[in-house]
């Protein structure tokens, strides 16, 4: 299985541009699939730095419906003239945050031909890809908004994220779960998916709101994940700071991951 970071907040290459963003590219089985695009078409360039063949990818999918993981799309879609995206119900909602930006997805992406609207909480790819949403499971963490909005009739509600879904990669005993910005807790997701027996978790854990002062939560999380025998590679919206103090308990089972970085697993 191979894993090509093709935007995150940070380069590892002087050759790769980065930003606040998260795209990743996912070859297994013989598929190739696009994991979120960013917020610009920085995919496009760092993909050929990377000599990651955009027009060779079959699949995409959205991990939620903000700007940073969607608007990259449209660029995308110039390269790429047949891969269907997968969203999530409720995707194209009108998402703010609380320090009032607009932060939804591009209105070029909604109604779009390329766009497939998953209702189902299990959507099998084939060759081993599966899509997640989990909609319906009830959180043993509460789920924190971190000042993210939904607009509903001109009024703000704290989002619960079920516009968010994951995708389930298994190549012989590799068994990879992938997640934007586990909006809905990554302690969550890791209960709920402990049926697919994850053995590597890639993405964003959500963190970067969370001081790290508080020790309290921090130490919790990691003692948390620790209980899980996976190995973690984030970026992202964790928050490098926040990383750095994962680190220092979690040690090898914890990684981070930048753009420009090609994995092997």
């Amino acid at each position: 299985m191979k894993i090509a970071i093709l935007v995150e907040n940070t380069s590892s290459r002087d050759d790769c541009v980065s930003e606040f963003g998260l795209s990743f590219f996912i070859e297994a089985n013989g598929r190739r699939v696009l994991f979120d695009a960013g917020q610009t078409g920085k995919i496009v360039d760092n993909a050929q730095v990377l000599d990651v063949d955009l027009e060779s990818v079959d699949t995409c999918v959205l991990s939620h419906g903000h700007y940073d993981h969607a608007n990259g799309f449209p660029s995308f879609f110039q390269i790429n003239g047949h891969a269907p995206l997968y969203v999530r119900s409720g995707f194209d909602s009108d998402f703010w945050a609380e320090r009032g930006d607009f932060i939804g997805v591009t209105r070029e992406l909604v109604g779009s031909d390329r766009v497939v609207v998953l209702e189902q909480e299990r959507f099998d790819l084939g060759d081993g890809f599966t899509i997640l949403s989990y909609a319906h499971c009830e959180p043993t963490f509460p789920i924190e908004p971190f000042g993210l909005y939904r607009k509903e009739a001109g009024t703000l509600f704290p989002d619960d994220f079920l516009h968010e879904q994951y995708l389930l990669v298994v190549e012989g005993t590799t068994r990879l779960l992938v997640s934007g910005c586990s909006h809905r807790g990554i302690r969550n997701i890791l209960r709920w998916s402990a049926n697919e027996a994850p053995t590597h978790v890639l993405g964003g854990f959500h963190f970067m709101k969370v001081s790290v002062d508080d020790a309290t939560y921090l130490d919790s999380a990691a003692d948390d994940l620790l209980l899980f025998p996976v190995t973690y590679m984030t970026c992202h919206c964790t928050g490098l700071e926040q990383y750095q103090y994962l680190k220092k308990s979690m040690e090898e089972r914890l990684d981070y991951v930048a753009t420009g970085r090609v994995i092997e697993i």
